[in-house]
């Protein structure tokens, strides 16, 4: 803790007025001793990152996978490794290049709530045992140190794991060793699967161990005697407990910060699912395109090829027609046609109604629809015709 302590270094007025407004179940910012500050939980364009606000602690989350070869001892189990980045943006106490003390704790003790507690379930990673598993990646970046990066770490790995997506692939070839890895917009990714979530909660031990408060910031943790990191579950199943030295803590105060945590986990873990439900049900609805049905859309034709042959020429024309189609109703599948105002177009579409009309007339009787349809691009020839050409026939014939 020593990194942490160089943010701000408390005058002896400062100390003991901190200290004695804790006496008195009062702390700095106007929380009560066991109160969360405000937390904020905020998701990136893509899936897997995540930025997690806790009063003025902002950490962001994000989360990558590859195919790598498994662990001899585990041929069948993905793996999970968490790593951390503190910046001097961040705290002007932190240093850039090789990881301090205090980010080689926080990688552990996340780490150690999350892949220890099996949270996440590593075996359903295995493409191939033995071969070919998913490795997870969770890198957290600490962009304000506002006090308590454990708990708004935890946070944000979390709602980074839960909103990932990884890409879908399937096994394939002559030995059956092949792996494809299909694209998102191929296939679509699938979630990983999260058993639980295990909440991290710290508390902060003042005056010998007879004051603990929640959620400390970078001040008291400047002064605390001691400190202690609870991963509880929404269960209360204790997966870790973390305390780097400090001022000895009797066992009764442990228990009851236990059965606190566990109040706090609950809370926590509600707010991390909505969030999560809100951004999934959100992107849900950027992916599927309404239209709706009483407004007309415009629809492009595609190009229509007739051949003919006249006079021993092979003559070839396109033609391109504009329509607006309505949709009625699903027990009338009809389709209202409005021709564009091209003279042609009209009267390609009248010429081609009359023989439609005089084809179906002199069929047999019980003749299907689709025989029918096949006639009708037959007569469709004259149509597309240009009218120089139409004329002249008709002379001919006078």
């Amino acid at each position: 803790m020593a990194m942490e302590h160089l943010r701000w270094r408390p005058t002896v007025n400062e100390r003991d007025f901190i200290e004695s407004a804790l006496q008195s179940d009062l702390r700095v910012d106007g929380r009560r001793s066991f109160d969360f500050r405000r937390l904020k939980i905020a998701f990136g364009r893509e899936d897997g990152s995540s930025e997690v606000q806790l009063g003025e602690t902002r950490v962001m989350g994000y989360v990558t996978a590859q195919l790598v070869q498994p662990y001899r001892d585990r041929p069948n189990e993905g793996t999970l490794a968490i790593f951390t980045e503190f910046s001097p943006m961040a705290d002007p106490a932190f240093d850039p290049g090789r990881p301090g003390e205090s980010a080689i704790e926080l990688g552990r003790v996340i780490d150690r709530g999350l892949r220890e507690s099996r949270a996440v379930d590593m075996e359903s990673l295995c493409v191939i045992a033995g071969k070919h598993v998913w490795s997870m990646r969770v890198d957290l970046h600490i962009l304000d140190n506002g006090g308590n990066l454990i708990d708004a770490a935890n946070i944000a790995a979390l709602a980074a794991l839960s909103t990932f997506r990884r890409p879908e692939c399937t096994v394939g070839g002559e030995d059956g060793q092949q792996v494809t890895v299909h694209d998102p917009e191929v296939r679509d990714p699938l979630p990983l699967t999260i058993h639980h979530l295990p909440i991290a909660v710290t508390f902060a031990y003042f005056g010998e161990g007879n004051v603990v408060v929640v959620d400390p910031t970078y001040k008291e943790e400047a002064i605390m005697g001691g400190r202690m990191t609870a991963t509880i579950n929404l269960n209360g199943d204790v997966c870790a407990i973390q305390k780097p030295g400090g001022e000895g803590v009797m066992s009764s105060v442990i228990m009851q910060c236990l059965r606190i945590a566990s109040v706090k986990a609950a809370d926590i873990t509600s707010k991390i699912k909505n969030a999560v439900d809100s951004y999934t049900a959100e992107k849900a609805l950027k992916k599927v395109k309404r239209l709706p049905a009483s407004v007309p859309q415009k629809i492009n034709v595609p190009d229509v090829t007739m051949e003919d042959k006249g006079d021993g020429e092979l003559e070839r024309q396109t033609v391109k027609t504009l329509s607006y189609v309505q949709q009625i109703s699903k027990g009338d599948p009809a389709t209202m046609v409005e021709a564009n105002n091209h003279e042609d177009a009209k009267l390609m579409l009248t010429e081609s109604n009359t023989e439609v009309k005089s084809t179906s007339g002199s069929g047999a009787a019980g003749e299907s629809d689709e025989a029918q349809e096949v006639r009708s691009p037959k007569s469709l020839k004259g149509a597309v015709k240009p009218k120089h050409k139409r004329k002249k026939k008709k002379s001919d014939r006078s």
